[in-house]
């Protein structure tokens, strides 16, 4: 992979020793290899640790205190030194041609600055969301989530990091403030991403707090449009 081309990848992991494994293999068995693979451990109190650190020295693990999800990815960017960054949950996983697919849609398009994919969610087996059925399961959906996207590195210095004051709304707001500011982005065919779908997935556990927050980044990113129409 030529400089140009390469691509770091930042995993943010809290209490995750039941499924980043699977995370970190998915990453290791990438087509277009990323010349930086990122663990930023969000304070995990069970065994992910020693999980992660079976995979050195091709994965790099970063500890710090829990200060949520956003600071993470966060963390991760500032460690980052690819041209561009990608993000996997701990509990998701890629197809083996994610990095390559989306890479090549840059070098076709080099204004490109977002690049997303397709996502097939999977019931977890050790689910007890598997047993009680009655759960949507969603196919070939847009990635809009910190997993299905490659970004150029350069636009987190124009775009800023992720908001840390949400709980689970930070990707939207990051997303919105890149349109307003006329980043280029676009949704691949391929579902290259699958989705795990557990019982303590954010989703799930946060479902109450989606409301009030888009309303809140909804808010913010009228607000923010409506004093730029003023200028």
């Amino acid at each position: 992979m030529t400089a140009e081309r390469s691509v770091s990848v930042v995993i943010p992991v809290y209490n995750g020793e039941r499924y980043v494994a699977d995370a970190i293999e998915s990453v290791l068995r990438q087509s277009a290899p990323p010349v930086q693979v990122l663990v930023v451990d969000d304070g995990s109190t069970d065994a992910t640790a020693a999980v992660v650190r079976a995979f050195t020295p091709r994965v790099k693990y970063h500890l710090q205190e829990n200060m949520g999800a956003a600071t993470a990815r966060n963390t991760g960017i500032g460690l980052t030194t690819g041209t561009f960054v990608a993000f996997l949950d701990a509990d998701d996983r890629w197809h083996a041609d994610k990095l390559k697919k989306q890479l090549e849609a840059a070098e076709k398009q080099s204004d490109l600055a977002m690049i997303f994919c397709r996502v097939d969610e999977f019931l977890s087996p050790d689910s007890e969301l598997a047993r009680s059925g009655g759960v949507q399961i969603r196919k070939s959906f847009p990635a809009f989530l910190p997993s299905g996207l490659l970004a150029k590195r350069e636009a987190f210095g124009r775009i800023g990091l992720f908001a840390t004051d949400y709980g689970i709304g930070e990707f939207i707001d990051w997303y919105a403030r890149a349109i307003d500011a006329g980043l280029e982005g676009v949704v691949l065919p391929d579902s290259l991403l699958e989705r795990r779908i557990h019982d303590a997935n954010q989703g799930v556990t946060k479902r109450d707090s989606y409301a009030s927050e888009y309303l809140r980044i909804l808010k913010k990113t009228l607000d923010r449009r409506r004093a730029k129409q003023g200028n």
